[in-house]
C-alpha cells in the first residue's frame, strides 16, 4: 500500500504527465497550423504559464508566507533552474516542426532510463530489482503505445538531433530539481530538516511547491522572450494569428502552469527516478487526447502498450519496502 505522502506524489506526477501530454497535439494542430513557429510558441507558453502560476501564488496566503521565507539563494536557484529548462522545451518544440509527434515522443522517453541511471549516483534511485523491471516494462509499453518508430518520411538530421537532445537536457533538469528539493544519494528529502548534505536545499523543501515552481517558470519565460526578441520573431499579441490563441492558451495553462507545478510537487515527494517512471503514462494521455480532439483511433498494439505502462507504474509503486522518507506535506 502507498502511504498518503507517496500517493500524493504519484498523483501529482500523473496529473503533470497528462497536462504535458496535451502539448504536442495542441502545438501540431492549432498553433503551428496557424503559422506560429516554435520560438514564438515557447515565449508565449511560458509567459502565460508564469502569469497563471503567480496568480495562484498571490491568491493564497500560505504561498505568500513561503515566498517571503525564501532566501535570495533559493530564489536565484529557482530562476536558474527555470532558465535551464528552456533547453528541453526549445529542443522538443523545435523538433516538432520537422519530426512526427510520435517519433519525437518516442525519443523523449529515453529520459526515464537516464534519470534512473543518474539517480543511482546522485539521488535516491530505484530501490530493489522490481522497480527496474517495471521501468523496462514501462518504456516498452511507451514504445508500443506510440506505435513504434514511424516508417513514413525521413525527418531531417537537425530535427532528429533536437529530438535526441531534449530527453538528455530534461533528465538533467529533473535530477537537478529533485536535488534542489533536498534529494541526496540514497535518500529522499527528510521533511525539510536541515542537514549538512542538504544545506541550501532544505529551505526549498520546506517551502510550498507553488512559489518555487512559479520562480522556475519565470526564469524560463525570461529566457524564452529574450531569445524570441533576439531572433526577431513576432511575439506581440497583435502579431499572433487569432486561430493560434486557443492552442497557445491551452499549452500555457495546461501543459505549462499545471504541468510544471504538479511535476515539481510530485518529484519533491517521490524523487526523480520514481517521478520519471510514473511519467511514462504521458504517451497514453497524448494518444487519448489525440483520439478525443482529432478523432484518431487507438490500435490494439497501442492499447496493449497503455496497459503495460499502467501495470508497470502500479508494480513499481506497490513494491514492498521501497518507500523512502519523503518531504513533509506542503
Amino acid at each position: 500500500m502507498l502511504d498518503r505522502r507517496r500517493a500524493a506524489g504519484v498523483a501529482f506526477v500523473v496529473i503533470a504527465s497528462i497536462a504535458y501530454g496535451a502539448g504536442p497535439t495542441l502545438a501540431k494542430g492549432s498553433v503551428y497550423g496557424a503559422g506560429v513557429d516554435w520560438l514564438s510558441l515557447t515565449a508565449w507558453r511560458f509567459v502565460i504559464g508564469a502569469a497563471l502560476s503567480w496568480f495562484w501564488v498571490l491568491a493564497l496566503p500560505w504561498n505568500h508566507a513561503a515566498l517571503r521565507a525564501m532566501s535570495r539563494r533559493t530564489i536565484a536557484t529557482s530562476l536558474a533552474l527555470g532558465a535551464f529548462f528552456i533547453g528541453n522545451a526549445a529542443t522538443y518544440y523545435a523538433a516538432l516542426e520537422t519530426v512526427d509527434a510520435s517519433l519525437a515522443a518516442l525519443l523523449l522517453y529515453v529520459y526515464p532510463v537516464l534519470v534512473a541511471l543518474i539517480s543511482t549516483r546522485v539521488g535516491a534511485g530505484l530501490a530493489g530489482v522490481r522497480p527496474w523491471i517495471a521501468l523496462v516494462i514501462a518504456v516498452g509499453g511507451a514504445v508500443l503505445a506510440l506505435g513504434g518508430i514511424p516508417t513514413g518520411r525521413v525527418p531531417p538530421l537537425t530535427g532528429l538531433a533536437l529530438a535526441v537532445a531534449s530527453p538528455v537536457i530534461y533528465s538533467g533538469y529533473i535530477v537537478l530539481t529533485a536535488r534542489f528539493a533536498g534529494e541526496r544519494r540514497g535518500r529522499l528529502p527528510s521533511g525539510g530538516e536541515r542537514s549538512p548534505a542538504a544545506t541550501g536545499s532544505s529551505e526549498a523543501t520546506a517551502s510550498a511547491a507553488a512559489p518555487v515552481a512559479s520562480l522556475m517558470l519565470t526564469g524560463t519565460a525570461i529566457v524564452a522572450v529574450v531569445l524570441a526578441l533576439v531572433a526577431g520573431r513576432p511575439i506581440t499579441p497583435s502579431a499572433i494569428p487569432a486561430a493560434a490563441w486557443p492552442g497557445l492558451l491551452g499549452i500555457g495553462v495546461i501543459s505549462t502552469a499545471v504541468a510544471v507545478q504538479a511535476f515539481y510537487a510530485g518529484t519533491a515527494r517521490i524523487g526523480a527516478a520514481q517521478a520519471a517512471l510514473v511519467s511514462t503514462v504521458e504517451p497514453i494521455s497524448t494518444l487519448a487526447i489525440a483520439a478525443v480532439l482529432l478523432g484518431e483511433r487507438l490500435t490494439p498494439v497501442q492499447l496493449a502498450g497503455g496497459v503495460l505502462v499502467i501495470a508497470a507504474v502500479l508494480i513499481a509503486q506497490t513494491t514492498p519496502g521501497t518507500a523512502a522518507p519523503s518531504v513533509r506535506e506542503e
